[in-house]
């Protein structure tokens, strides 16, 4: 009986081999490889990515592959890494770290794997002055300490003419306002908050480092075929220039109220000019802060708004908002605009959709009561009325200073569903601009109180919900015989992003709407969302594909 057993026990061994084998070859072939200007990193325990679909690393790779000074202390739990001027504080299952002094959030916190510290590579390395490259097919991520990494073509893809390299200009060239010819306008939007596209987190308090890589992220662009390039300098109640009004922004030195030593408005404008492209002035309208958390409002400016007027903010979803009902608060805000149209050569002033939030409580009662003199029993109605007239108002403001100066406003994707009213789109989305952000698009561009309307319509061909050409065909009949330039919104952020669905995972859903948009001689151009994600991020040879079909 006893070798009986063995006997069975030894053929199911035998007969497992070749799945264990298989097994084995489909781990092997899931390892994850790091490079470093093209030399392999070695590292003792296998880099793996978490369910949020970040890529962990031991410190080892950190502290001998990158060259950078690395610290644990083992009684907080919090790793310190020093490279070049920068430094990171790192804890162990928390979900912020410390970059050069600034809390920064983290996708995914420290953590502990076979005995050894693991550590988002990504941020990581960004926030050292890397670059960041994933081939998700060859499971490669490559580094680069250079300002660009090479654009390696995903292997799916048809190999596609490699980038020109662009000459400078030697007589400076600005081209006319958007909308001269068809599909004219080629824009892109620059995010500052949170350091996300510019300045980066590794350049806070950094000039010459902060010019350098806004320089080489415009050359990139250019080299692509974008013409404008629409830069927040606005993005929480302060400013990326020397104000009277509001103060400096944190994301250029790590502190609200800081001054950089030089003037970043206007260097981004003449370098923008420099090549030929246009600048737009980014302004988030109303809200004030992107954390209402007792620190972070002790470090905000003495001259920041929720400090100088507290009666003026509304605090709404863990943000503080300025009060759009209050009308010395409305005008405040089109100083604040002013203040850049008088001063600067820009091209255009350019609103996003922060006006109320969507989906929260927002109190305003005592507005409503105080600033209703019109009488209008509705609030839905009151707060629309109120962002009418900020819109109206400053419009008007402009182009009493500088009537050359295009002013455009980029509106959530749908104005109103179908169901609520029979002359919405085709959509069935959970929220609309003149249902949840109280924002009559339809009224600014009837009136024509903008130059051009510019709405996101950040979904694809085939979603059912809010389809691309549903949405495209509803504004183009919006803006026709009107006068009102349209311009699409496009979200070239979810291309091969892991959170979004199957149509996303090339970028020829981007090049699908842009030869859509071709049928309506309406749609002048658009503008993508966001540079970061066309230049650095890169998926799929995003960058490449429109180089293609830009200069085709």
């Amino acid at each position: 009986m006893k070798l009986k057993n063995g006997f069975i026990g030894m053929l199911i061994i035998l007969l497992c081999v070749p799945l264990m084998s298989s097994g084995a070859a489909r781990a092997a072939s899931a390892v994850i490889t790091l490079e470093l200007d093209g030399r392999t990193l070695e590292s003792d325990v296998p880099p793996f990515i978490t369910s949020r679909n970040v890529t962990m690393v031991p410190l080892r790779v950190i502290s001998k592959g990158l060259g950078a000074q690395v610290e644990w202390n083992q009684s907080s739990k919090t790793v310190t890494i020093i490279k070049g001027g920068n430094e990171l504080k790192l804890t162990n299952g928390k979900k912020t770290a410390v970059v050069n002094g600034t809390s920064v959030s983290l996708d995914n916190p420290v953590l502990s794997r076979q005995g050894r510290i693991m550590v988002p590579i990504r941020f990581v390395a960004e926030n050292l002055g890397l670059q960041v490259v994933w081939n998700k097919a060859a499971k490669l991520i490559s580094l680069y300490t250079g300002a660009e990494p090479p654009q390696a073509s995903d292997p799916e893809e048809p190999q596609l003419p490699s980038v020109p390299v662009v000459p400078k200009p030697t007589v400076p060239t600005v081209p006319d306002i958007p909308g001269a010819g068809s599909k004219a306008m080629k824009g892109v939007w620059i995010s500052s908050v949170y350091n996300l596209d510019w300045p980066s987190a590794s350049s806070i308090g950094k000039i010459d480092q902060q010019k350098e890589e806004f320089s080489h992220l415009l050359d990139s662009l250019k080299a692509i075929g974008f013409n404008a390039v629409f830069v927040q300098v606005r993005p929480s109640g302060d400013s990326l220039y020397p104000s009277s009004l509001v103060p400096w922004s944190k994301v250029l030195t790590g502190t609200q109220g800081k001054d950089p030593g030089y003037d970043p408005l206007q260097f981004m404008i003449d370098a923008a000019h420099d090549r030929g492209m246009q600048f737009h002035a980014w302004f988030n309208p109303f809200r004030a802060t992107t954390d209402a958390s007792d620190k972070s409002l002790a470090a905000l400016a003495a001259n920041h708004v929720a400090k100088a007027h507290p009666e003026w903010v509304v605090k709404a979803d863990g943000k503080l908002y300025i009060n759009p009902g209050i009308p010395e608060a409305r005008q405040s805000i089109i100083d604040t605009v002013l203040e850049v149209v008088k001063g600067y050569a820009i091209d255009g002033v350019h609103l996003d959709d922060y006006f109320y939030p969507s989906g929260v409580t927002f109190d305003d009662d005592n507005a409503f009561k105080a600033y209703n003199a019109g009488g209008i029993a509705s609030k839905a109605d009151w707060r629309r009325d109120n962002i009418n007239n900020f819109v109206r108002e400053l419009g008007e403001q402009i182009h009493a200073l500088k009537p050359e100066v295009s002013y455009g406003i980029s509106p959530f994707g749908v104005w109103r569903n179908i169901k609520l009213d029979s002359t919405g789109s085709d959509t069935t989305a959970g929220v609309s601009a003149y249902d949840d952000m109280y924002a009559d698009v339809r009224t600014w561009i009837k009136q024509g109180w903008i130059d051009y309307v510019a709405p996101q319509v950040y979904w694809s061909l085939s979603y059912n919900t809010a389809r691309y050409d549903k949405l495209v065909e509803w504004w183009v009949n919006e803006v026709r015989n009107t006068g009102v330039k349209l311009y699409i919104g496009q979200a070239a952020y979810k291309v091969g992003a892991a959170n979004q669905s199957a149509e996303w995972q090339s970028g020829e859903q981007i090049i699908s709407q842009l030869k859509f948009n071709e049928n309506y001689v309406e749609v002048e151009g658009s503008i993508m969302f966001r540079a970061y994600d066309i230049v650095v991020r890169n998926p799929s040879n995003l960058s490449g594909l429109l180089t293609f079909y830009f200069k085709t």
